[in-house]
């Protein structure tokens, strides 16, 4: 049964939380991370780019010149792709670059970033996450007590004092952790949880998947 050291806001030691050995997904889930991780990041592509084709170009139809008997090259229309102004010829046009990702690949590739983290011993559970203030320092005291400057902090609720707090730590981000992501999760060193919030994340972890049924 693998454990989590649990830890108060001033680094001190509190115990540890069991994670059944079945929960933890370790044996399989590697090619799910890979294709969530390029799903999430070919969803953030713009898409914009765009190019005019030598029939979007404003201008006539009207040829420059006569086919023959001028001594220059022959051309059809100033839109030519090879004139200066013209358009272009196989140029990038707007398109959505996002992928489908199959919710039950979704949800391996999760159980397994979580399931690494918990065995690498890169998470861990705090008793409380909550601040008396939205003060920076206040939380930075906190993340150098437990050895976490560059984590994400995951709370049972959105929590202002906390999102305000970490604002100004471009490697501190909040989650929900009924809906923190695999990105989220992977993307920091260490995985901080409150104690309230480790259950909502205990469950995505050991819930089985939902069987749908046909009528």
């Amino acid at each position: 049964m693998a454990t989590i050291k649990m830890f108060g806001l001033d680094g001190s030691e509190k115990g540890a939380v069991e994670v059944k050995d079945e929960a933890l997904v370790l044996d399989r889930g590697e090619q799910a991370v890979r294709d969530a991780v390029v799903a999430r990041a070919a969803g953030l592509r713009a898409g914009t780019a765009s190019t005019l084709s030598k029939g979007e170009v404003n201008g006539s139809n009207k040829k420059p010149w006569k086919q023959k008997g001028t001594g220059r090259a022959r051309s059809g229309l100033k839109q030519s792709p090879v004139w200066r102004g013209g358009g272009v010829a196989f140029g990038p046009h707007p398109r959505d670059y996002s992928l489908k990702l199959n919710k039950k690949v979704a949800r391996l590739a999760f159980r397994r970033a979580l399931s690494d983290r918990i065995s690498d011993g890169s998470l861990v559970i705090v008793e409380d996450l909550s601040l008396p203030a939205p003060k920076t320092k206040e939380l930075v005291k906190v993340l150098k007590a437990l050895d976490a400057e560059n984590a994400l902090l995951v709370v049972k609720a959105a929590d202002d004092t906390l999102t305000r707090a970490s604002a100004n730590l471009p490697e501190v981000e909040v989650a929900v952790a009924a809906r923190a992501s695999i990105y989220q999760v992977l993307l920091h060193r260490k995985v901080v949880v409150a104690r309230a919030a480790w259950e909502d994340l205990a469950a995505r972890l050991d819930a089985p998947a939902k069987k749908e049924t046909v009528a």
